[in-house]
């Protein structure tokens, strides 16, 4: 199953441009930003390589779904980063719903 990010904004919510500025200033968790930023770096550096565009390409459409995704849940990010944490750490991390309930609950087939 391949998700679009229609399929989890609302109406409400525009989409981000699909641009490098426009996706980093959708990102609202500074954990995304950092890791934008870091992305970035190593995938021009990859492009200056390789002189191909492609990795570019794929890093621009991966970021653009998290800039989509930040916009409509930036809460649901946000507990994501800290339960990322919690698991690096060795922290116990409470079970939540399963990915089947929550794109249930979404009218997605799983």
């Amino acid at each position: 199953m391949t998700m679009r990010p229609q399929d989890f904004t609302s109406a409400d919510a525009p989409l981000p441009e699909k641009d490098l500025r426009a996706i980093r200033a959708a990102l609202v968790v500074p954990e995304d930003r950092e890791a934008f930023d870091a992305g970035l770096k190593a995938v021009l550096d990859e492009v200056r390589v390789s002189l191909d565009l492609a990795g570019l390409d794929s890093f621009v459409h991966r970021w653009w779904i998290s800039a989509c995704d930040s916009l409509e849940d930036p809460g649901g990010r946000r507990q994501m980063h800290v339960r990322v944490q919690q698991a690096q750490t060795g922290e116990p991390i409470a079970r939540g719903r399963v990915w089947r309930e929550i794109l249930a609950a979404r009218g997605v087939d799983a």
